[in-house]
C-alpha cells in the first residue's frame, strides 16, 4: 500500500488557473485590467478565431503598468469583480 507524505494539518487544494495577458488599464489603485487572447476553432466552420477576455487583477504593490505582459493566477474573491491576482510581470 502507498502512504501519503502529507501531515494531517495540510489541506489538499486544487490547481489554480493561470493566464498570460496584457495590462490595458492601470488607473485604479491596486487593481489592473488584464486582457487575454485565446485562439479557438469556430464550432461550425473550424477556422481559428481569437477570443478576448478582460480580468480585474489585484496588484498589491502597483508594479505593473499599461502595456506590460503579465501572468495572473486565480484566487478567492477579493471584491465584487476581482477574482485574480498578479503573479509576475513578464515583460515591460
Amino acid at each position: 500500500m502507498s502512504e501519503t507524505t502529507e501531515t494531517p494539518t495540510e489541506e489538499k487544494r486544487g490547481l489554480r488557473k493561470t493566464r498570460v495577458g496584457i495590462v490595458v488599464s492601470d488607473k485604479m489603485s491596486k487593481t489592473r485590467v488584464v486582457e487575454t487572447v485565446t485562439r479557438v476553432p469556430h464550432p461550425k466552420f473550424g477556422k481559428i478565431v481569437k477570443q478576448t477576455k478582460r480580468y480585474h487583477v489585484h496588484d498589491e504593490e502597483n508594479t505593473s503598468q499599461t502595456g506590460d505582459k503579465v501572468r495572473i493566477m486565480e484566487t478567492r474573491p477579493l471584491s465584487k469583480t476581482k477574482r485574480w491576482r498578479l503573479m509576475e510581470v513578464i515583460a515591460h
